[in-house]
């Protein structure tokens, strides 16, 4: 069985940054990054005005963390465990079993290593203090950033999906999903 975030020991420390599960408050501090046109394009949806912003991000708190640099939110991240895929029989026993992970940086910050250092520590939360047995991160075939972040951290591309995902633009774009397993994790940990 899996634990949960708040469960876990807070804040997860990098060396850089510390992780911390986020709160209602962070919504209205992270929003202005969430509307830059840099951060926006690869979002599943568009950051409207700021209160609905901050309700929406109130309902995902459960999943959600902030990385702070010098006590300064510079990212935030998803840490959103789910039941893997499993035939009727076999159900109960992947409840539970795999995490989607995601992460936005700021735009000030990019570019600087923070989204891989978020990148790792989430592996490290997922794995070693959730305890969930496979990860996974989905983006736009085009987020080259996003892309090379799940690449450095040692996630490999099991899927491209042609123009399988549609954009807020209008064009059909190319998916990929990337994954990790505990043992693959466990075997190059330092």
């Amino acid at each position: 069985m899996t634990r949960k975030l708040a469960e876990l020991d807070w804040p997860h420390r990098t060396a850089r940054l510390s992780l911390r599960p986020a709160v209602a408050e962070d919504g209205a501090a992270v929003w202005p990054w969430y509307r830059d046109p840099s951060v926006s394009e690869w979002l599943v949806s568009a950051a409207g005005d700021a209160d609905q912003f901050v309700a929406d991000y109130a309902e995902r708190l459960p999943h959600s963390l902030v990385a702070l640099l010098d006590g300064r939110p510079v990212a935030t991240a998803r840490v959103a465990v789910q039941d893997a895929w499993a035939q009727k029989e076999a159900v109960d026993r992947a409840r539970d079993q795999e995490a989607e992970l995601g992460w936005v940086v700021a735009p000030g910050f990019q570019g600087r290593g923070i989204g891989t250092e978020v990148a790792e520590a989430l592996l490290a939360i997922a794995f070693d203090g959730l305890g969930v047995r496979r990860v996974i991160a989905l983006c736009f075939a085009d987020n080259t950033a996003s892309r090379r972040i799940m690449e450095r951290i040692g996630m490999r591309r099991e899927g491209t999906y042609v123009r399988d995902s549609l954009h807020r633009s209008g064009r059909w774009l190319d998916g990929m999903s990337y994954a990790l397993l505990a043992e693959e994790w466990h075997r190059r940990k330092p």
